[in-house]
């Protein structure tokens, strides 16, 4: 076979140089042109030497220590304190007696190792908060080889970033960040750190991609990287061609364990904002609107009557609005589509996330949204994030959608029997999904027993009987799309169904 093909592709090129004899003159000509001006636009691998060396002295190592109870550990495995199986504890004695001799087992100490790198000259240092959490100690070792112990400043854990202090008696070299709303796929980075504890290792590829969600946290907006990542870069810088830091390496898609080219970094717009609040408070302060949002399926966009060519980044669908939350009191609903927060374009959920708790709380912010087809703009106050801000919604978490009849659904009454069953608080009403037709538009919506239907587009319901008549409506005014809003395991969702012609 590879015989074959290579006779293939010398024939190939025996038929260009043939065409290439007997073409005009001028035909050799222009090739030639079109040759030259490919080869002035073609730019030569760029060389990171200067750029590592003006770097690397603030990039630095991170040691982390976990201790375990190593008895603790032995007894959990066993199953028992030290006694043969079976042997009873002889109350008032040690764990184990008389069968444990010698010196009490010893606390075992785990060494764990990232990476981080010098933000200013005081010894601040950035990394990710998975490498310090549950850390009794740090230790941060510089480009020289130089040990210091660490001071944690503060973590997110909703952003994974973590600010370290050292003090060493004198200015250290550090780096500035960059600004990562610039970045462009296709561009040059280079990577540093300690993969495997190899101190002082760079690698170089381009940007793959922009705005990853990989379903780390509620704010993923990750810089997709080919240069080589693996376990210990994380919390290590990623450098433009200028030197500056536009993201921190903090995660790898891999089925192997190791590098496939396929890295995440923390844009260094998000770095910044969450480093400054972090050094400054020690946590990080985010504005609340109280909405649970979703992405737009061309079903659901249809269902509601959208007037949008990629429902899927056009907006964010409000699912279930929080209780006396902002954005029940400025009478934001669910079904309403917000299009843009302060004049800025909101794409999908992870849009409007982000967009809100960069916003300062006790400051309004100005929400576009859609509403039976109209665009409105209202002046929001947003809040302070709560410690927990899933609890408060009416209608619970994601929700869902479902008909009958034709939707291929049987619906049931919300007894207290069946509330008590599916979780649904007092103050919520609906009609119970009982059953779903195989095949039908419910059951390739995915639709499922026990979703609880609370609403069709923005029509309530609280009974089968009002459920039903809600979806005829829906399908009539919509051509044959429903919108349904559902609570399913005490979290509310819309389900969009395109049933055809009702």
């Amino acid at each position: 076979m590879q015989q074959t093909l290579t006779r293939g592709a010398t024939l190939a090129l025996a038929l260009l140089c043939g065409t290439a004899l007997i073409a005009p003159a001028h035909a050799a000509d222009t090739s030639m042109d079109m040759t030259a001006a490919v080869q002035r636009d073609v730019k030569p691998v760029p060389d990171f030497t200067s750029l590592v060396k003006r770097v690397s002295k603030a990039v630095v190592s991170v040691t982390v220590h976990l201790k375990l109870d190593k008895t603790a550990d032995d007894q959990s495995d066993n199953g028992s304190s030290g006694a043969p199986p079976g042997f009873p504890q002889l109350p008032g004695f040690p764990p184990g007696f008389p069968f444990s001799f010698g010196a009490p087992a010893q606390p075992q100490v785990v060494e764990a190792k990232g990476s981080g790198f010098i933000l200013n000259s005081s010894g601040i240092i950035v990394t990710n908060n998975h490498v310090v959490k549950d850390a009794k100690t740090v230790t941060v070792t510089l480009s020289d080889g130089d040990t210091y112990p660490a001071k944690i400043i503060g973590t997110d854990p909703k952003t994974d970033l973590a600010v370290l202090k050292i003090s060493v008696g004198h200015p250290l070299p550090y780096v500035e960040l960059g600004d990562s709303a610039k970045v462009v796929p296709g561009e040059w980075v280079v990577a540093m750190g300690n993969p495997f504890g190899l101190e002082n290792t760079v690698t170089a590829g381009i940007v793959s991609a922009l705005g990853r969600d990989i379903g780390d946290g509620p704010y993923d907006r990750f810089i997709q990287i080919d240069a080589p990542i693996n376990e210990g870069n994380s919390g290590g810088p990623l450098f433009n061609q200028s030197g500056q830091v536009i993201g921190v390496n903090t995660a790898i898609l891999t089925p192997s364990g190791g590098s496939v080219g396929i890295g995440f970094a923390i844009p260094s717009d998000m770095i910044h904002r969450v480093v400054d609040q972090l050094i400054a408070h020690g946590k990080v302060v985010r504005g609340y609107l109280g909405v649970a949002a979703q992405v737009i399926s061309p079903q659901m966009a249809k269902a509601l009557g959208l007037p949008m060519e990629r429902p899927e980044k056009d907006g964010a669908l409000i699912a279930a609005v929080a209780k006396d939350s902002p954005a029940f009191r400025a009478g934001l609903k669910p079904g309403d589509v917000i299009t843009s927060v302060n004049g800025k374009n909101v794409r999908d959920p992870g849009d409007l996330a982000n967009d809100i708790a960069d916003i300062d709380p006790e400051h309004d912010a100005k929400i576009t949204y859609l509403r039976n087809g109209k665009s409105t703009t209202v002046s929001v106050a947003v809040t302070t994030m709560p410690a927990n801000p899933d609890v408060g919604f009416q209608n619970g978490g994601p929700q869902a959608t479902q008909s009958h009849g034709a939707l291929g659904l049987t619906l049931a009454p919300l007894t207290p029997q069946s509330r008590a069953q599916l979780n649904v608080p007092n103050n919520v009403s609906g009609a119970v999904v009982a059953s779903v037709k195989p095949n039908s538009p419910a059951d390739m919506a995915g639709l499922e027993p026990g979703d609880l239907i609370v609403g069709v587009g923005n029509v309530d319901v609280s009974s089968p009987d009002q459920a039903v008549a809600a979806i005829a409506a829906a399908r009539k005014a919509n051509a044959g799309a429903v919108a349904l809003r559902i609570i399913r395991q005490g979290q509310a969702l819309f389900v969009g169904i395109d049933t055809g012609k009702p």
